[in-house]
C-alpha cells in the first residue's frame, strides 16, 4: 500500500508510536480528519527555537515538507506558529496539528524538506 492511499490517521499514529518508542514527546493538537487530511508539525526545540512545517508533496508526488513560515534560518516566536496553526485549523477543521519536542529541531516524520 503506497503512502497516498494510506488513511492520515493511521499514518499520523504510526508516527507518534514511533516518537514514543523513542522517548520523543509528541502532543495531538488537533485531530484531523481520518483521511486526506494536511498535517501540521509544530517543532519545539527546547530553547534551541521553533519550526513549522506544513505537510506537501513534490512535483512526482512524494510526501515531504516545507517551512510555513518561510526561512528556516529566521528565529520565529512561538506566538507566531501558535497564530499561524489557529489560522489554519480555523480555515480547514480537518488539519491534523503535532506539537514534537526535541532539543536537537529534527522532525521524525517520514519526509525531507521540499520547499
Amino acid at each position: 500500500m503506497s503512502d497516498a492511499s494510506l488513511p492520515t490517521a493511521l499514518w499520523v499514529e504510526s508516527h507518534i508510536a514511533q516518537c514514543h518508542s523513542a522517548c520523543i514527546p509528541v502532543y495531538v493538537v488537533n485531530k484531523g480528519a481520518h483521511s486526506g487530511a494536511t498535517v501540521i508539525l509544530k517543532i519545539n526545540g527546547l530553547g534551541n527555537g521553533y519550526q513549522v512545517l506544513t505537510q506537501m508533496r513534490d512535483a512526482d508526488g512524494t510526501l515531504g515538507w516545507m517551512h510555513a513560515l518561510g526561512d528556516s534560518n529566521k528565529e520565529i516566536a512561538e506566538s507566531e506558529i501558535d497564530a499561524y496553526i489557529r489560522r489554519s485549523i480555523e480555515r480547514d477543521p480537518d488539519v491534523w496539528a503535532i506539537e514534537i519536542e526535541d532539543k536537537n529541531m529534527k522532525n521524525p516524520f517520514e519526509g525531507k524538506i521540499i520547499g
